[in-house]
């Protein structure tokens, strides 16, 4: 029994669902519109502003993607009514970011700059030079590109340097400390 899938999605205003044929779901809202397209064996009602998932039988890959339905509907409601946002900070000396066109540069302590070719889907902006702001409607894309940004520099464990999420707990190791003679 999915929990998660038996849970009702409540519609918030100005959102509207439309589900075509082959479970071709559309979701429109005041921050724009996503579309996906679902397992044909699960039904999408959406009546009385509320939108359900319903799975026909108690089979193994019925229930897994019931609950996963419901939580990919779910996101695609929030992402058009409020959107999603990631926020990494670059922690290091001379850490550096900067959007220059249609590139994101980091200075991150290679010899040479990284560069990410911004995607039309996804806002980024640099609140600070050592802070970006990665948003959007789209869950996994905000989170996708946000994860790619952090790959190029992860922090590492014994000075903390690198780029992290915004909160992100980084564990510290202690360094080799010398020994006696």
């Amino acid at each position: 029994m999915s929990r998660i899938g038996n849970k009702t999605i409540t519609i918030p205003a100005g959102v509207e669902i439309t589900v075509a044929e082959g479970n071709e779901v559309t979701v429109k809202g005041p921050k724009g519109t996503l579309s996906r397209q679902f397992a044909p064996f699960l039904t999408i009602s959406v009546e009385d502003g509320e939108c359900k998932v319903i799975r026909p039988d108690d089979n193994k890959t019925t229930k897994q993607l019931h609950g996963t339905t419901r939580a990919l509907l779910h996101n695609m409601v929030v992402g058009v009514s409020e959107g999603f946002e990631k926020r990494l900070e670059l922690v290091g000396i001379g850490f550096r970011s900067a959007i220059s066109g249609n590139k994101l540069q980091l200075n991150i302590g290679y010899s040479h700059q990284v560069i990410f070719d911004l995607v039309d889907d996804v806002k980024v902006e640099c609140a600070s030079p050592t802070e970006i702001v990665v948003s959007g409607i789209d869950k996994q894309k905000v989170g996708e590109f946000a994860a790619n940004i952090r790959a190029a520099r992860k922090p590492e464990p014994y000075k903390g340097k690198g780029i992290r999420y915004k909160g992100e707990y980084v564990r510290r190791k202690e360094g080799k400390t010398a020994g006696k003679k």
